[in-house]
C-alpha cells in the first residue's frame, strides 16, 4: 500500500533508480519507487550482460565499476541474483591490438587493477569454441563478472526490499511532480498523490512524460543495439569474451599510446560504421549472447532510433562472430534490441536539478550495468552531505 509520506521518491526501477533507493537505504532514508511498468523493460534488461570496469579508462567511472563489481559479489554471496564470477577475457586479433593490452595492463597494475597477459595458447585453452586462427594473445581480468541481465533487476529489488525502507510499486507511473514549502508532491496516474523531501527521476530514455521540455534541450542521443542469442551450445565458453572490434571500441583502449597506430587491415569499416564489436557471454543453460551494434539518434529525429530488427546487421553479426568462434551452424534463438539515453560528444551523465528538491539523473549510456551501483552510491552522498 502506498503511503502519504516518504523521505524520498525514486522515479523509474530500472538499474540507476534501484541503486539509488539502495544507497539511500543505507542512509536510513524511507524511500519509495515508481516504476510504470509491470517490471523494468528497457536498458537494464536489454543490456548484454557484462560488468567490465575494463571497459573504463583510469577514473571515476572505472572506480565506480569496481564499486559495482564488489556490490554485486556481496549481494551475490546472499542471495541469488544471477552474478556470475568467470572473468573478462579481451583477445587481439592482430600484433597492434596485442600491444593496446600491453598497455592496458600497464596502465591499470598503477591503480592496483591486476590482470594476466595471455599467449595465444592459452587464449584458445580457454575454449575450445574459439577458432585457432584468430587470436594473437589475451588480456584476462579474472575479478569480473557477468550478469543474467534479465533476473538480475527483480532479485535486487527482492533484496533491498528486505531492509524495510525501500518499497517498489509497480505498475504506477508519476506524471508529475512539484516543488511545495515542504518538499515535494508527486502526482500519480491513477490520481493518487504522495509527499516527500526530494524527488530523483531516473527515467532512462522516457522523456515524454516528466519536463519534456527539458530533454528537447539536453544534449542527449539514443543509441540502439542489436543483440542475438543461440540455440544451447554444450562446450563451455566461460566469462566475458571481448575481441578485436571491442579492443579498437572501449574508452579504456582509446588512451593507450599506440592507438594511432592500430593495423588498418583489421579495421572493418563496415562494422565500425555500424557500431558493430563483437561481445560473447554465455548464459547458464548454455546458449550464447552475441552483438551488439550501435545506431543513434538525437532530439531532431524526436529520440528515436526505429524499432525495426535490421536483418542486415544482425547477418554482419553472425559474420563476425562466426571467424572468431567454430560454429559453422549457428542457430540464432532469438534477436532484439536495446536502447539507452546517453550524452552527446563527451557528456557522461545527465544531471538537472529543478528548484532545491528535484533532481533528474538519465543518459548514463552503456555504462548502466557496470557502473549504476558506483555512480548512485556517491550522488546520493552529495545530495545528503
Amino acid at each position: 500500500m502506498i503511503a502519504s509520506k516518504y523521505d524520498v521518491v525514486v522515479v523509474g526501477a530500472g538499474i540507476l533508480g534501484t541503486f539509488h533507493a539502495h544507497a539511500l537505504a543505507k542512509l536510513g532514508k524511507k524511500v519509495a519507487v515508481f516504476e510504470k511498468d509491470s517490471t523494468p523493460r528497457e536498458a537494464t534488461v536489454r543490456n548484454f550482460g557484462q560488468v567490465v570496469p575494463s571497459g573504463f579508462p583510469n577514473g571515476r567511472w572505472h572506480q565506480y565499476g569496481r564499486f559495482s563489481t564488489e556490490l554485486f559479489k556481496s549481494i551475490q554471496a546472499k542471495k541469488d541474483i544471477g552474478i556470475h564470477s568467470n572473468g573478462s577475457l579481451y583477445i587481439a586479433s592482430d600484433e597492434s591490438e596485442m600491444q593496446l593490452l600491453i598497455e592496458l595492463q600497464a596502465q591499470f597494475n598503477a591503480t592496483d587493477y591486476p590482470s594476466e597477459l595471455l599467449t595465444k595458447e592459452q587464449v584458445l585453452a580457454h575454449s575450445s569454441l574459439l577458432k585457432g586462427d584468430y587470436p594473437v594473445g589475451g588480456l584476462f581480468f579474472k575479478q569480473e563478472v557477468s550478469a543474467e541481465s534479465r533476473r538480475l533487476i527483480r532479485s535486487i529489488h527482492d533484496f533491498i526490499t528486505e531492509t524495510g525502507n525501500v518499497t517498489f510499486f509497480y505498475e504506477t507511473a508519476v506524471v508529475e511532480t512539484q516543488e511545495t514549502t515542504s518538499g515535494v508532491k508527486v502526482k500519480l496516474a491513477n490520481g493518487s498523490a504522495v509527499e516527500c523531501e526530494k524527488v530523483l527521476i531516473c527515467n532512462g530514455r522516457d522523456f515524454q512524460f516528466l519536463y519534456p521540455e527539458i530533454f528537447k534541450q539536453a544534449p542527449i542521443e539514443i543509441s540502439k543495439l542489436q543483440m542475438l542469442v543461440s540455440t544451447p551450445i554444450a562446450t563451455p565458453l566461460h566469462g566475458n569474451i571481448l575481441t578485436g572490434m571491442t579492443v579498437r571500441r572501449y574508452e579504456s583502449f582509446k588512451g593507450c599510446p599506440s592507438y594511432g597506430q592500430l593495423d588498418p587491415k583489421n579495421a572493418h569499416p563496415e562494422l565500425a560504421e555500424k557500431g558493430i564489436h563483437i561481445l560473447f557471454k554465455q548464459r547458464p543453460d548454455g546458449s550464447i549472447v552475441i552483438g551488439d551494434s550501435h545506431v543513434y539518434a538525437d532530439n531532431s529525429s524526436g529520440f528515436d532510433a526505429g524499432f525495426e530488427e535490421e536483418e542486415y546487421i544482425n547477418q554482419l553479426i553472425i559474420q563476425e562472430a562466426k571467424r572468431i568462434i567454430d560454429a559453422p551452424v549457428l542457430h540464432i534463438a532469438a534477436t532484439w534490441s536495446g536502447f539507452y539515453a546517453q550524452m552527446k560528444g563527451h557528456g557522461e551523465i545527465f544531471e538537472h536539478t529543478i528548484g532545491s528538491n528535484i533532481h533528474i539523473v538519465t543518459g548514463i549510456g552503456g555504462k548502466g550495468m557496470t557502473a549504476s551501483a558506483g555512480y548512485a552510491h556517491e550522488h546520493v552522498q552529495k545530495l545528503f552531505f
